[in-house]
């Protein structure tokens, strides 16, 4: 039987990161379900790094994982970033602005502006979108990059990586969990569930009651567009939360319709109404004529009820701790989440740039 200090269930962004910070100071284990990490949620991600996404509970996370990902955490060898900028439009949606423009002690501020600002940013908007806020700290993520560094530098200091090798049962013995995963057994004295959309399952595997995660399925389609010039386009978001879309190449764009259809944990897949609902949103803002459809995918995004991720010890089962329903902001807020996370898993003061976050908002049991 293999001992663990800990087995984190889950190689996707949440368990790579978290290994990624806790590796070097324990034995740990990380075993993934699928042939290969990522396959999943992480692996479909559209990310960008966007200050304001995901509200004031998830904007300290944001923020203090801005200068790691810039500085290329956890290894240093590059950026994970790439300078976009985004524009939330509108048609005279005025009554919004207020209440989306809100300043907080982290967040930059929004910058409004006008129909002619507009057309510059956007050539070929259509005329009755006239008003924007403009983000100039928006980013895209190399979601991949990331993540792969995140499992070398789990390797590099120790820690072990098994695929194929999904949780079958768990029991908390004395001080310990043992462990049935795949054809292993295993001991550790923390069992961390990094499950994404499977986190409820791998609890009650483990005879934990859930947390009532919901996996949303998010929907993405690449387009070829009949001009050119889009690859620098900013995140164009619509005020009223029902569609995005970027450049993706000299000829491409990404768009999603924005949506959040409740889905049972799976290899999910697009429905066609949601590939229909985002080519309609994005015709009726730019006049860009559209020469095919060349992808189309979507991903789980798992929230709790209070959309807040949980980060922590469950309070009612010893040893059992929860980084779960990281929602559509897991990987831009990937650094200060490990960090405060391994804090508390190995119950040591916290990393300087998450000092400042209270962890107490993301205890696990804390919403019910």
């Amino acid at each position: 039987m293999s001992e663990f200090d800990i087995v984190i269930v889950g190689g996707g962004i949440a368990g790579a990161s978290l290994g990624a910070e806790v590796a070097a100071k324990r034995r740990t284990l990380i075993i993934e379900a699928e042939e290969h990490c990522a396959m999943h949620a992480t692996g479909r991600s559209a990310a960008f790094w966007l200050a304001h996404y995901g509200g004031m509970p998830i904007i300290p996370l944001t923020m203090a994982s801005r200068d790691p990902l810039e500085q290329g955490w956890p290894s240093g060898e590059r950026s994970w970033l790439r300078q976009r900028g985004a524009i939330v439009i509108g048609k005279a949606y005025r009554h919004l602005w207020d209440a989306m423009s809100v300043e907080t002690d982290e967040a930059p501020r929004r910058k409004e502006i006008d129909r002619a600002e507009l057309e510059s940013a956007v050539p070929g908007l259509r005329e009755d979108w006239d008003f924007g806020l403009l983000d100039t700290s928006c980013a895209d993520i190399d979601v991949a990059g990331l993540h792969n560094a995140c499992l070398a530098q789990f390797q590099r200091q120790g820690g072990v990586l098994m695929r194929s090798t999904a949780l079958r049962a768990a029991r908390h013995w004395g001080d310990q969990w043992v462990i049935e995963a795949g054809d292993e057994k295993l001991t550790a004295h923390a069992l961390v569930n990094a499950a994404g959309a499977w986190a409820d399952e791998v609890a009650g595997r483990c005879g934990v009651p859930g947390l009532n995660v919901t996996p949303l399925r998010r929907t993405v389609v690449q387009l070829r567009i009949g001009r050119g010039g889009l690859k620098d386009l900013p995140l164009v978001i619509d005020g009223l939360g029902r569609f995005y879309f970027k450049g993706e190449s000299d000829n491409r764009v990404w768009v999603s319709p924005h949506d959040e259809t409740a889905s049972e944990a799976c290899d999910t897949a697009p429905e066609e109404i949601d590939v229909a609902q985002a080519i309609d949103h994005f015709q009726s803002v730019v006049d860009w004529p559209i020469e095919a459809v060349e992808r189309k995918w979507a991903g789980l995004r798992t929230f709790t009820p209070a959309r807040i991720p949980a980060y922590g010890f469950d309070p009612d089962a010893p040893g059992f701790f929860w980084c779960a329903g990281q929602g559509g902001f897991g990987i831009q807020t990937a650094p200060a989440a490990a960090r405060l996370a391994a804090s508390l898993l190995l119950d040591e003061p916290p990393d300087e740039t998450v000092a400042h976050i209270d962890p107490a908002v993301f205890a696990p049991r804390r919403f019910g």
